[in-house]
């Protein structure tokens, strides 16, 4: 799955939508993309959707951050891209650029503290190991996705924790 926020220049308003796809079918909110794309150079694509035809070119494209400029009919818009990790990532409350601040960290699953790694007051490290969470039978290791500092500890090993319990505080 794939969620892609599409915004105008200067624009508060943007559009999301939802992109999946399942045994070579693709649908847009949940609706079968009976369309057709065609590529016309590199970065130059034509595209026939719900009897309409739009002419998209990427003019800028940032593989790290997940984002890209289109100049779709003559208007530019940037769109936004989440894959199913980062949609995980933000629903633990981590956010994955590097730039973000680490609010705290939520508990993905319901499960079994096995181990906390860091203590109060401790300066991570993007890719920190910060506890492990046992659930279904399987350790999941938590790291860090930035920097920062821990200010609260809210779990201990053997606690169990719910569903986006949070599990650490940063400053």
């Amino acid at each position: 799955m794939l969620k892609v926020q599409v915004t105008g220049p200067g624009s508060e308003q943007s559009t999301v939508f939802e992109i999946t796809s399942d045994n070579g079918l693709s649908k847009i909110d949940n609706l079968l993309f009976t369309g057709d794309i065609v590529s016309v150079s590199d970065n130059h694509f034509h595209v026939i959707w719900n009897h309409q035809s739009y002419n998209v070119e990427i003019t800028e494209r940032d593989e790290k951050t997940k984002t890209c400029r289109l100049i779709i009919n003559g208007k530019e818009v940037l769109a936004t891209a989440k894959d199913q990790f980062d949609l995980l990532l933000e629903g633990m409350g981590i956010q994955a650029n590097d730039g973000q601040k680490i609010n705290n960290i939520k508990a993905p699953m319901p499960g079994l503290i096995q181990s906390v790694m860091v203590r109060e007051g401790d300066e991570v490290q993007k890719g920190d190991t910060l506890l492990v969470l046992v659930a279904m039978k399987m350790e999941n290791v938590i790291k860090s996705s930035g920097s920062g500092q821990v200010k609260n500890i809210r779990v201990a090993a053997g606690e169990i924790v719910e569903k986006n319990q949070v599990l650490l505080e940063f400053l």
